[in-house]
């Protein structure tokens, strides 16, 4: 039996890059569904207290992201030490796409990962030994 797909959703509370009236729009379409899934305040605000929630994510099976950038989602859960595995996650950009873009395919059945390929290192940054970073 396989595992369902996760949604995690996140309101990015703090940074307020996302367009508001998309994530309304895809928090609405979402509760309005009735499928399960899970919403955070801010995955930026997550991953500087690295919150084990986001380890819990990582290894909990496919997930679907609704957020911003894949590329910075990913450094997110990687700064957190919860790194995502990159065929069992698809984040969907709410800066970039649309409302409707976005739901399609959080309720879409199929999975599309598209965590950007290469080390989870921010660009400016210095890799050090076993895996530290230094800015």
């Amino acid at each position: 039996m396989t595992t369902p797909t996760r949604i995690l959703y996140c309101h990015c509370s703090y940074a307020q890059v996302v367009p508001k009236e998309v994530k309304e729009a895809v928090l609405k379409k979402l509760c309005d569904s009735g499928v399960a899934f899970d919403a955070v305040a801010d995955l930026c605000e997550m991953s500087a207290r690295r919150d084990p929630a986001l380890q819990r994510l990582a290894e909990g099976g496919v997930v679907k992201i609704a957020a911003c950038y894949p590329r910075a989602v990913k450094w997110l859960f990687h700064a957190a030490k919860a790194d995502l595995p990159p065929d069992s996650a698809e984040v969907l950009n709410m800066r970039v796409q649309s409302a409707d873009e976005v739901a399609k395919a959080l309720f879409g059945a199929e999975l599309k990962p598209n965590l950007p390929a290469g080390k989870a290192v921010p660009p400016g940054a210095v890799e050090l030994s076993k895996g530290e970073v230094a800015a």
